[in-house]
């Protein structure tokens, strides 16, 4: 197994620019990205459109309306809202996955493969089948991030059990476990209410149909303050790179950090399969792909993962909703059947 390139600790000045410049690309990239996500559709709806009643709604008062109230109704309560959390979503898997891969050195490493979604998508099935929004709208994240830490327990418990320390026995371990509370989740769905199998449905397969405004606060509030934590870490991932001994050397609780990244991890991942499902190769795709862009210095790695995510999954969205249209297809049918063409890639590349 080979693990990420190891990064120099000084960053010059060139590629601080090169830097600058993918980011404002970017940016811009992910703003057409959204405009065209909310454009495109059963109905059509012209970037002029979508541009006057995002203005419009922001209060911008030089914005005179020529669209009627269904186009407006698409644009701001539907199509904007999802697309808003499929930039969320993929913005969230990738940097987490990206962690995982620094502190397991396991290119392989993905909260899909490591189980942690299925956990995620367990505890989902739980509250919408068995105990019900005991807890309002809050029920379905919190049983989901529980389910996901349950599940990364499960993998370090199994791993220490089997002394399954490398690599590659770890995905391994993933797997099974993965596999394990899959057979949970479907005995949850066995002994549930048939009625509900469409909502199950959903989180086995992922989608981001049910995106409203109400919902985006709960990703949002997680995600800001735990990617700008791994961000503030970007050192210590950068060490733990290397290896466990060299971190130590360096003064890095290695256990423990490794420990929080599984937990902050279990808490993102949690939180967006609550809301959009199982989504698969996010997390392992985009951190292969921006280390072949801008190495691996993880300063540079995690934002520009979640850029990447953001806008990967903006656009498996958008093939989703018009590859069977009008039928909507899952997303998660997309982003697996890219990842799995890039894991064979990686398997002919080499490089796990």
């Amino acid at each position: 197994m080979s693990a990420p390139n190891v990064p120099t600790t000084d960053t010059p000045h060139p590629r601080q620019r090169m830097f600058v410049l993918w980011g404002v690309g970017g940016v811009i990239a992910l703003l057409f990205s959204i405009s065209f996500a909310i454009s495109i559709g059963a109905v059509s709806v012209p970037l002029s459109t979508v541009w006057g009643v995002v203005l419009e709604r922001f209060q911008i008062g030089w914005i005179e309306p020529t669209w009627s109230k269904g186009h407006a109704a698409i644009v701001w309560d539907i199509r904007f809202p999802r697309a808003l959390l499929a930039g969320l979503v993929g913005a969230g898997l990738a940097v987490v996955g990206a962690a995982l891969q620094a502190v397991t050195r396991n290119p392989l490493a993905d909260p899909h493969l490591l189980g942690i979604s299925s956990g995620a998508a367990f505890g989902a099935i739980l509250a919408l089948l068995h105990t019900g929004l005991f807890l309002g709208l809050l029920t379905v994240p919190l049983l989901a991030f529980l389910g996901a830490l349950g599940a990364t327990v499960m993998v370090l418990g199994v791993v220490q059990f089997t002394s399954a320390a490398g690599a590659d026995r770890l995905v391994l371990v993933g797997v099974a476990v993965s596999f394990i509370v899959m057979a949970g989740a479907n005995i949850l769905i066995f002994l549930g209410d048939p009625r509900a199998a469409h909502t199950v449905i959903f989180w086995m397969l992922g989608g981001l149909g049910l995106a409203q405004w109400g919902h985006l606060m709960y990703p949002i509030a997680i995600l800001v303050p735990c990617l700008f934590w791994m961000w503030h870490r970007s050192s210590d991932l950068n060490a733990m790179t290397v290896g466990d001994e060299t971190a130590t050397t360096l003064g890095i609780p290695v256990k423990r950090f490794r420990l929080q990244i599984f937990v902050v991890g279990a808490l993102i991942t949690g939180t967006l399969v609550a809301f959009s499902g199982i989504i698969g190769f996010v997390g392992l795709m985009i951190p292969h792909i921006v280390r072949l862009v801008f190495g691996g210095d993880y300063r540079g790695i995690l934002p520009f993962s979640a850029l990447f995510g953001a806008l990967f999954l903006i656009w498996a969205d958008i093939a989703a909703r018009t590859v069977m249209a009008p039928e909507d297809m899952p997303i998660g049918i997309v982003t697996g059947l890219i990842g799995g063409i890039f894991f064979i890639w990686l398997l002919r590349q080499g490089r796990t």
